[in-house]
């Protein structure tokens, strides 16, 4: 079947997206396009908003609008100096939704993988030494 050449590149678009195939992508295409052009029009708003204004914290690296999350610069997270090391943003999702760590971050944006050739320097682990230092004046 030959399909409009606009509703293809939907369905490329919503591949990208991790474990979406092209049923999956299919499906939810024709979802936004049939019943949900509203919900779509939020999606794209939002997407668009989110891929031009996030960028990564100065400090940590994680996703913030601003040039220092919320998180590295509240002075009460820099009190005891700790810094927990994660793989990802999500990671530090994850354990500020568990309310039990009120210190700081550092996201290597990645993960150690000598096989792939993924050393230290791909991930900004050198980075994570100064880290601790960094956001005191903020």
């Amino acid at each position: 079947m030959q399909t409009s050449p606009l509703l293809t590149q939907l369905m490329e678009a919503l591949r990208c997206l991790p474990g979406v195939g092209p049923k999956s992508a299919q499906r939810m295409a024709f979802t936004l396009l049939q019943r949900d052009r509203s919900g779509g029009m939020r999606l794209a708003q939002a997407l668009t908003r989110a891929m031009s204004e996030i960028g990564h914290c100065a400090d940590c690296r994680t996703f913030t609008e601003q040039e220092v999350c919320n998180i590295c610069s509240n002075p009460r997270r820099q009190e005891n100096g700790q810094i927990c090391v994660v793989e990802s943003p999500a990671d530090i999702y994850a354990i500020e939704q568990t309310g039990q760590f009120f210190s700081r971050y550092f996201v290597l944006m990645g993960h150690l993988s000598p096989l792939d050739g993924i050393g230290p320097d791909d991930i900004g682990l050198e980075s994570s030494g100064t880290a601790s230092g960094r956001g005191k004046n903020h």
